[in-house]
């Protein structure tokens, strides 16, 4: 049989067998054997072969081994106590029938007060709760496996795991300052951002994320607030044009509210701010009292006859000063003349109403407002034009 003569010898006389090497019982459990007696005088067997096996009994020569480790595990931060974090799992290469010798028993060598393993399954869970991840965000526990059933004497592995407390949502956001001011210019278009605001947290991910809105304040359909995905900031942005000479200022306030609520600490949270907005006024062209002028003027009537006037006015300084001009491409004939202080038209050159029934006249209007610094004077200019028609 296998192992005859090299891993097993048996004495000619006596018939005692002899193990000549040492013998594995993890590589080979056991053998089987064929032997017979045979007459030393003639050589003859004196009977049929007797089949036998031997079986190599265990010795606790194995110590237990973490295939899969180092293991890594999560549990939420504030779970209750007793809440499973991961299980751990050792083998023996020891015989697990015969004694103890692939009896195992789990124990922490290090994590504790923090966790506690099942001896017998190597189930960790938690036995502190009120740990918070910014305290702690990552624990690393040392577990051992005994066999001999954890008796003096028997062999150990160890292994590591990396205990994670994962994030809940324990923290409300918080805006970086309680009040905010903002300068937006009275021309503003719709849709375009006049200012940011951030409200912080410091929880991650998804329970760090926070919607924003405008709960309160004067005129609050005037603005929208949006969330900056990137940048988890609120956006401030017109609905409505604004304009400064009816409201000059405005005062929101607004709430920061958590996206996603927990079902250890319920939520969500929020907080708020107030916010202030300052319109800043915009140089406006000046307006004509009137879309358009309609006048009436006789062919034969003479020269420098006052025809109309027109009049427009500066919505930003009512008393600023304003200037006409005729646009002398709709008059090339410079058929008319216009005062520029006044805005009246006066009849440059002779009619025809056989020629022409009717002129149009394009006017246009400019504000002029001059201020003094200590080496200049200087003016600015905005300007409104009106086209309107003289009927002969």
């Amino acid at each position: 049989g296998e192992g005859a003569g090299t891993i097993f010898a048996i004495s000619e006389r006596t018939g005692d067998i002899h193990a000549m090497k040492r013998l594995d019982r993890e590589e080979k459990a056991e053998y089987t054997l064929t032997a017979q007696v045979i007459d030393r005088d003639t050589n003859q067997p004196l009977e049929p072969p007797s089949e036998f096996i031997i079986k190599v009994q265990d010795i606790n020569d194995n110590p237990p081994q973490f295939i899969e480790g180092p293991y890594k595990g999560s549990v939420p931060e504030m779970s209750q106590v007793g809440t499973s974090v991961t299980r751990v799992t050792a083998t023996d290469a020891d015989d697990p029938v015969y004694g103890n010798s692939a009896r195992l028993v789990y124990s922490i060598l290090e994590g504790q007060p923090y966790f506690s393993i099942d001896q017998t399954t190597g189930n960790i869970i938690r036995i502190q709760s009120e740990y918070k991840r910014l305290q702690v965000e990552e624990y690393l526990v040392v577990i051992q496996a005994k066999d001999m059933g954890g008796h003096m004497g028997g062999l150990s592995g160890t292994t590591t795991v990396t205990v994670t407390l994962t994030d809940i949502n324990d923290n409300p956001p918080k805006f970086s300052k309680g009040s905010y001011e903002f300068t937006i210019a009275e021309d503003l278009g719709i849709g375009k951002p006049g200012g940011r605001v951030k409200a912080n947290d410091r929880d991650i991910g998804e329970n760090a994320k926070s919607t924003y809105s405008i709960i309160g304040g004067d005129e609050r359909d005037v603005f929208e607030i949006v969330t900056d995905a990137q940048t988890q900031e609120g956006i401030l942005r017109l609905k409505k044009p604004l304009d400064f000479e009816s409201k000059k200022s405005y005062n929101l306030t607004v709430v920061a509210t958590n996206i996603r609520a927990d079902s250890i600490t319920g939520g969500p949270y929020m907080d708020q701010a107030t916010v202030k907005i300052i319109v800043e006024d915009a140089d406006e062209p000046p307006v004509f009292t009137k879309f358009t002028y309609l006048f009436d003027v006789h062919e034969n009537a003479a020269i420098s006859t006052v025809i109309g006037a027109v009049a427009a006015r500066d919505q930003d300084a009512p008393h600023s000063q304003v200037r006409y001009f005729i646009d002398r491409h709709t008059d090339l004939e410079r058929q008319f003349n216009i005062n520029v202080d006044d805005g009246k038209i006066t009849l440059a050159k002779p009619l025809d109403r056989e020629t022409d029934m009717w002129h149009n006249i394009t006017v246009t209007a400019t504000e002029v407002r001059k201020y003094n610094f200590p080496f200049f004077l200087f003016s600015i200019e905005t300007l409104n034009v009106l086209c309107f028609k003289i009927i002969v």
